[in-house]
């Protein structure tokens, strides 16, 4: 996987931004129930299974025209660590039960016993897909790539695929 996911979450993001945002300020601040979410998976490097992660996720209580801010940290079995600092951007379908969620978040990696990957900074973007409950907790299924965006002197990348649970803090 290489920058599409990023991609995707820039065109999705602001063309939402510009179709749905700008009347008071593309970027105008609003507010929105922060979130807790934890997820569970497995780290793939190079086409193999080779770590599982647990990930947790801080979105923040506001949001800036479309896009929700957000803080990550993640650990593997192998020990490597990730955190960093982003935003989501979320589309919800079906009456507002399904959702699809982008984002993009750069951050900091230390590899403990997992892969080189080039770089202590690694860019995390990913697509998530799942239905939220009536009390608004939601479930899904995330896909998520981490690389340094050609910025070091390697860039293999790593990816991974959780199952994620997300609690809104009212």
């Amino acid at each position: 996987m290489d920058g599409t996911l990023a991609t995707l979450f820039l065109v999705a993001g602001l063309t939402d931004m510009t179709m749905n945002y700008c009347d008071d300020g593309c970027l105008a601040t609003s507010p929105l129930d922060a979130r807790i979410a934890v997820s569970a998976g497995e780290v793939e490097f190079q086409g193999n299974r080779i770590a599982n992660e647990v990930y947790l996720r801080y979105d923040l209580p506001k949001k800036f025209g479309p896009f929700q801010p957000a803080l990550g940290v993640s650990v593997t079995d192998e020990g490597s660590v990730w955190f960093g600092a982003g935003s989501s951007w979320t589309y919800s379908f079906a009456q507002d039960r399904g959702y699809v969620q982008l984002h993009l978040m750069p951050g900091v990696y230390g590899k403990g016993e997992g892969p080189d990957l080039g770089s202590a900074i690694e860019f995390r973007s990913g697509a998530e897909i799942g239905f939220e409950t009536a009390s608004g907790v939601r479930i899904g299924l995330s896909y998520d790539h981490r690389s340094n965006a050609d910025t070091g002197r390697i860039n293999p990348g790593l990816e991974t695929i959780q199952l994620r649970a997300s609690f809104p803090l009212r």
